[in-house]
């Protein structure tokens, strides 16, 4: 048997929005390290030019792992209920996935699963089973959000009631994501849709581990009620930081980088919300009045338009001339994509005011950076949960979607955040759990070298029937 023969081969499709992409490229990379062939299906073209960027440094660093392109159909936006660019592009992936036939059928050698974005099962799965080719979705987000998406089928909303889920802690309604109480909403189709198909698959794969959520890993492993509605889940992570993401930030004088260097230990509190999340300029300006309240060092991240390519104003004209004038007594403040994973392993940061979208929260796990939680759409208030009862951070429930929130409160949560010892030392427990996760024995090493030895199983009995 040849090595190609004796190898798993794995055909992964991400969704669009680096929410999606970059945990699948660090999957990828996971998975070319443990001697797993992998060919990654690219969506064309991309919405941002962050996900270009990276897919071009990944293509770089990472030779051994096979980039196949995927054109896709053109979309009328007046079809669907949706102005919003990424799910825009979920849906054309969706309406595009027929196309998938003939290029799962020219990989060589033969595939012996397919892993696709949490996004898009119901209009894959068909063509998967068409192939008898085993099928897993690569859930980008909480354990505790793929219960409740595993749920949607059963679950009625109330106008009051929490949502009960057994084995796990109640799901407020105010947590729900508003466009799934939107029923003609694309939100809404593509996760009802989807959710009841889950138990079709044949694995979860998703980037936690049993110290960041172990009540839902164990109401899932072990729970008779969530294991009839989701098939296995293998929770694989947290996925380590790879080299292919550093960011080239050019020849500025004062990039985040050097003026970290420059600041004491754990002074730093960082402040991002992401790669989607656009916030108004007055809530912007809250924003800046709360981190000069604070009294704390900061780095912090702008971000103006949903989509990178829009954006067009420079941070004065956004954050105010007069206000960035005295921010930049304390801190930084930049417009720029960034190499989140060295920000937050920088020995100057220690703490990050952020939206809990699931790359973010793992990240900090693996650095022992605790989390003032302050979420914003999708699955962010779910997050946020398992944010504050892990012990990786606080969340100011209170904060409701959109609302406005004042500088003076959001420099006291930052300030308190800043100078509670025990909640640092709780995240760096938390970091050296996410290690220990993943090191050889752990329950993430073993998850994953189990789920690697159901591919080469399945590969060795199509060889044999071939």
């Amino acid at each position: 048997m040849s090595a190609s023969e004796s190898h798993a081969h794995v055909a992964l499709l991400p969704s669009a929005g680096m929410g999606h992409l970059t945990p699948f490229l660090r999957l990828a990379a996971l998975l070319a390290c443990n001697d797993v062939m992998v060919t990654l299906i690219i969506t064309r073209p991309a919405v941002s030019l962050a996900e270009s960027q990276l897919l071009s440094r990944f293509r770089s660093s990472l030779p051994q792992v096979k980039l196949v392109d995927l054109h896709l159909l053109p979309l009328d936006p007046t079809t669907v209920n949706s102005s919003d660019p990424f799910w825009l592009r979920f849906e054309a992936i969706r309406r595009s996935s027929h196309l998938l036939s003939p290029l799962i059928l020219s990989l060589e050698p033969p595939l012996s699963a397919f892993v696709l974005d949490m996004t898009l099962i119901s209009p894959v799965i068909p063509v998967t089973h068409a192939l008898s080719l085993p099928s897993f979705i690569f859930f980008t987000s909480s354990v505790k959000m793929l219960s409740f998406f595993s749920y949607l089928p059963t679950a009625s909303f109330s106008d009051h009631d929490d949502l009960s889920i057994p084995g796990i802690s109640p799901i407020p309604r105010s947590s729900i994501p508003p466009l799934l109480l939107m029923p003609d909403s694309l939100f809404a189709n593509i996760f009802f849709q989807d959710s009841a198909n889950l138990a079709k698959l044949d694995g979860v794969l998703i980037n936690s581990f049993k110290n960041l959520e172990p009540e839902t890993i164990e109401a899932i492993n072990g729970g008779e009620i969530l294991r009839k509605l989701i098939p296995p889940v293998f929770d694989i992570g947290p996925f380590m930081p790879c080299e292919f993401e550093n960011v080239d930030n050019g020849n500025s004088v004062v990039t985040p980088l050097k003026w970290l260097d420059e600041q004491p230990q754990d002074s730093v509190v960082y402040v991002s919300f992401g790669s989607r999340t656009a916030m108004k300029r007055d809530q912007v300006r809250e924003i800046g009045d709360g981190l000069l309240k604070s009294g704390c060092r900061f780095l912090w991240i702008v971000k103006d338009k949903s989509v990178d390519r829009d954006e067009e104003e420079e941070v004065e004209e956004i954050v105010g001339r007069e206000l960035i004038a005295k921010l930049k007594k304390n801190g930084l403040v930049v417009k720029t994509w960034v190499d989140q994973r060295q920000i937050l392993g920088h020995r100057s940061v220690g703490g990050f005011v952020s939206h809990c979208g699931w790359n973010s929260v793992t990240e900090a796990a693996w650095y022992g950076v605790r989390i003032l939680a302050w979420p914003q759409h999708g699955d962010q208030r779910i997050n946020a949960d398992v944010v504050e009862k892990s012990g990786l951070g606080v969340w100011e429930e209170k904060w409701g979607w959109g609302q406005e929130v004042k500088g003076e409160e959001i420099g006291k949560r930052i300030k308190d955040m800043m100078n509670d010892e025990s909640l640092k030392k709780s995240a760096e427990q938390l970091r050296d759990a996410a290690r220990e996760a993943v090191g050889d024995g752990g329950t993430s090493h073993v998850a994953l070298q189990r789920l690697i030895g159901e591919w080469k199983k399945k590969k060795m009995n199509t060889s044999a029937t071939a």
